[in-house]
């Protein structure tokens, strides 16, 4: 088979779209042609600054306009970081122009929005596929091949995630992530999904029976039509005694930890989302001792530490190449992988059903 270099366009400017200009360059098998605005203005103010300081060897032609992105003959595949609120539309513009899909997250505004956008993608065949990062990092292969080693951790019976960052004033009152027309979900959308995605990467795509959430607090923009939570908490249960709960926030510190407790041991990782910085990516595993000793009482840890020489961001080992490097050879096979978009879609239900949930008071709500 013939690997063809797979042409991307960035759909929007948001800032996250700077660490994938890089991601693509990286990856060795993709290459960014175009970037699109709304303003061409922007969009060449973008592609100054990002080509400032990452060069690539041909400079990216800046669009005015979204639709005169996805009518270029130049673009393949395009990556999504629009609002979630728009998101949708552009989404189904896209696969109607016959371009693969990379999405940003949370995919959509509820499920049956995800349901119409991974369907179009089906039908026209082409690929879709959320921004989630850390799924396509060799830390999280090696994570589910220790899950596997029986007498490491023994059965799954508990998974706990934290994903949160304290928002500073200029957050709430120029960040889109705080303005429910754009974002309606926010933490739980913007960081809850991440936590969702890893309890069902770690249970091999198991579905809970039921979620019940708790909004802890919500902030309303002076220009926003609704409130946005900013702290959130939820539950999930599972067959055979299995749980997890997660919590995201907008007002409390950086954290992005998760913990799998075990029959045997648990495991815990330290930054899960983005990892610190570094040329390698580790997690620890937990097999405990207590002994009695006479008055002594003595809780050994037996720890030990794996690390994967894999970099932090920006470099070709990194998480975000691997995504970008993983999609583009998806779409140089000329196949669907049907896994991802049922993977987003797994995901978003759950999202709708803890947001239900917590509208209601925190009820339980039935997720199949």
């Amino acid at each position: 088979m013939i690997q063809l270099l797979i042409r991307w366009g960035i759909l929007g400017t948001a800032n996250i779209a700077r660490k994938n200009w890089q991601a693509i360059q990286n990856s060795g098998n993709s290459v960014l042609t175009a970037v699109a605005s709304r303003d061409a203005a922007r969009s060449r103010r973008f592609i100054e600054e990002c080509q400032s300081e990452v060069p690539l060897s041909v400079v990216p032609t800046a669009y005015g306009s979204y639709e005169s992105l996805l009518a270029s003959p130049e673009v393949d595949a395009v990556y999504i970081p629009l609002p979630t609120g728009v998101r949708c539309d552009w989404v189904l513009r896209a696969a109607e122009a016959g371009k693969h899909v990379l999405c940003e997250k949370p995919c959509a505004l509820n499920f049956l929005d995800l349901q119409r956008m991974t369907a179009a993608c089906r039908h026209q065949n082409v690929q879709f596929m959320d921004g989630v990062m850390f799924v396509h990092g060799l830390r999280l292969q090696r994570i589910k091949e220790v899950l596997k080693e029986t007498p490491l951790i023994g059965e799954i019976r508990r998974i706990t995630t934290q994903f949160s960052f304290r928002g500073d004033a200029g957050f709430f009152s120029d960040n889109m992530r705080a303005n429910s027309a754009l974002e309606p979900q926010g933490c739980v959308g913007d960081l809850g999904w991440y936590s969702l995605v890893f309890t069902l990467e770690t249970l091999g795509g198991q579905m809970p029976r039921e979620v019940n959430a708790r909004l802890h607090s919500e902030f309303r923009h002076p220009q926003s039509p609704a409130a946005i939570p900013t702290e959130f908490s939820g539950e999930l249960r599972f067959d055979k005694g299995v749980s997890a709960s997660f919590y995201s926030s907008f007002i409390t510190e950086n954290q992005q930890w998760a913990s799998i407790s075990g029959t045997r041991g648990h495991l815990h990782v330290a930054d899960f989302v983005l990892p610190f910085s570094g040329e390698h990516s580790s997690f620890e595993i937990y097999q405990p001792d207590f002994k009695v000793k006479g008055c002594r009482f003595v809780m050994e840890p037996r720890r030990r530490t794996e690390t994967i020489v894999e970099s932090s961001n920006n470099a070709a080992s990194s998480q975000e190449t691997q995504m970008i490097r993983a999609f583009a050879n998806q779409v140089n096979l000329g196949t669907l992988n049907l896994e991802w978009p049922e993977c987003a879609l797994k995901v978003q239900r759950l999202l709708d059903a803890c947001l239900e949930s917590a509208n209601k008071g925190g009820v339980p709500v039935l997720t199949s």
